[in-house]
């Protein structure tokens, strides 16, 4: 009997460790803190940004966070609508131009 509760406090122990590892590890679910004022996680140029400029951001890797493939999809479809725009308005200008 008393072998028994020698296991039972032995693994209570053992699974309160590593429950207090893993929320130290993993956080106990509280959103991450917001990003001081001025601040950005990623750098893009102030003005003409290309799809080359989006294709190079890059996030940094953290235990929680986005699934890094989703994000990278999003970020070349965004690169690929700012080139189309960017043409779409040369286009646009080089014929305003013409018809002065």
């Amino acid at each position: 009997m008393t072998t028994a509760l020698i296991y039972l406090v032995v693994m209570l122990l053992v699974a309160a460790v590593v429950f207090l590892l893993a929320a130290v590890v993993f956080g106990r679910g509280e959103e991450l803190a917001p990003l001081p004022p001025g601040s950005s996680p990623t750098r893009l140029p102030a003005e003409d940004i290309t799809a080359e400029d989006v294709y190079a951001v890059r996030y940094q890797m953290v235990v929680r966070g986005y699934k890094m493939s989703e994000v990278d999809w999003v970020m070349r479809r965004l690169g690929v609508e700012i080139d189309e725009l960017r043409s779409k308005v040369a286009e646009l200008e080089a014929e305003r131009e013409g018809a002065r």
